[in-house]
């Protein structure tokens, strides 16, 4: 599926919104999508650390629309910035609404992981 507008990054994780992470009138709690931005950024920035990566901060997020029911949640990343232990990510979360082809920009934010060693200390990214 192609988004209606162009998207940046690439998707990095894709899943269905489900009955349990909704409320009673079929919106999508705003801390499941965010837990889904949190893990696609962790699995992203995993890959270029070549290692255990945490949170260290996200930057303001607000919902343009919400989630529903039945949509397919699809996270983007898009590494901005590695600086010496953290890696900065640009994330855009689009929804596939339910049996349809259209794709709506829900949510976007600035995430920052930095790399551990084994001892969960922070440790230097590699570079390229």
């Amino acid at each position: 599926m192609t988004p209606n507008a162009a998207v940046k990054g690439e998707m990095t994780l894709r899943t269905l919104a489900m009955p349990g992470d909704a409320n009673a009138a079929g919106d999508i709690f705003g801390g499941w999508v965010m837990a889904q931005m949190d893990l696609a950024c962790g699995i992203r920035a995993a890959e270029r650390a070549g290692g255990r990566v945490v949170t260290a901060a996200v930057q303001e997020m607000a919902f343009a629309m919400p989630v529903k029911i039945g949509d397919t949640l699809c996270v983007y990343t898009d590494i901005a910035r590695v600086g010496r232990t953290s890696i900065t990510l640009s994330v855009e979360v689009w929804a596939q609404r339910y049996l349809s082809p259209t794709m709506e920009k829900v949510t976007q934010a600035t995430f920052v992981m930095v790399a551990l060693d084994q001892h969960g200390k922070p440790t230097p990214v590699p570079s390229s």
